[in-house]
């Protein structure tokens, strides 16, 4: 019983951290203010899946100047293409929140 309540919990706990990153993401696309910036380095993680094989995935972070001046470090939503350190590439953010930043197709 306990590992059904464990499960439910797990399973609560992944859908509100989805949630609340699409309620983010689209809060930026409305009210984000653009800006240009530059990737500043990616983080690689390997880990082995269920089959023994290699899952590898990728954290992409920029730095940009935000509108108050401050040089900001932020965790890039995605990276769609063969992204390399020193790439410039155009990006929103909510000053309020200036950590997390979506990529502008």
């Amino acid at each position: 019983m306990l590992q059904y309540v464990l499960f439910g919990l797990v399973a609560a706990l992944i859908i509100a951290v989805i949630i609340f990153g699409a309620i983010r993401n689209n809060k930026i696309r409305k009210n984000g203010i653009e800006a240009d910036a530059v990737l500043s380095r990616i983080e690689e993680d390997e880990r082995i899946d269920s089959e023994g094989g290699i899952d590898t995935t990728y954290t992409y972070y920029v730095t940009y100047q935000a509108q108050d001046g401050q040089t900001v470090e932020a965790k890039l939503n995605h990276a769609p293409w063969s992204a390399q350190v020193g790439d410039r590439i155009r990006i929103k953010y909510l000053p309020e929140k200036p950590r997390f930043a979506l990529l502008i197709k």
